[in-house]
């Protein structure tokens, strides 16, 4: 391992790795829409249309075809494949952004997405953005306020709100 190695990291995924693992996940997905669809019916019925699984049937056909067609190629062993792809410090690095990501979502069921999202940008200007905490409530509180009002009062297009909101009549 030369020095270049040492401080990128650890390997822990090949492209190779990678490339077969996401082409059988949607190889699954693929699967478990084919049989909703096959169940919904795909046929076309004279004087009404299409059968509700008529369209995912065929687009995830299409996906099925793409993901055998990506795993046939990262199956044989290529100089390529074999190059490291992810690294522990990298992937600590997405871990990063990701987990606060779920977080925000699962957030938004239980205390609104306005709220959610004022404590997730402020959190993102904080830690990684090194921004002061009066700069990164000012900015997380506008936006938030801001996106209430476009969304639910000029444009009349409710998203899930929390306790705060109620409180406020919303």
């Amino acid at each position: 391992m030369d020095s270049n190695d040492e401080a990128e990291g650890r390997p822990l995924f090949s492209y190779r790795t990678l490339d077969i693992a996401v082409a059988l996940f949607f190889l699954v997905v693929c699967a478990i829409v084919m049989v909703d669809s096959l169940r919904l019916g795909i046929s076309w019925k004279p004087n009404e249309g299409p059968r509700p699984g008529l369209f995912p049937f065929y687009i995830v056909l299409a996906m099925g075809i793409a993901s055998i067609v990506n795993l046939a190629q990262a199956l044989p062993r290529t100089p390529a494949g074999d190059n490291v792809a992810v690294t522990v410090p990298g992937i600590k690095r997405m871990a990063a952004i990701f987990v606060p990501a779920v977080i925000f979502v699962l957030a938004a069921n239980f205390i609104g997405i306005y709220v959610s999202a004022a404590i997730y940008i402020g959190a993102f200007m904080i830690f990684f953005g090194k921004f002061p905490l009066w700069k990164a409530m000012v900015v997380s509180v506008s936006i938030a306020t801001v996106s209430f009002f476009m969304f639910e009062v000029w444009f009349l297009v409710p998203l899930p709100k929390g306790p705060l909101e109620a409180a406020l009549g919303y």
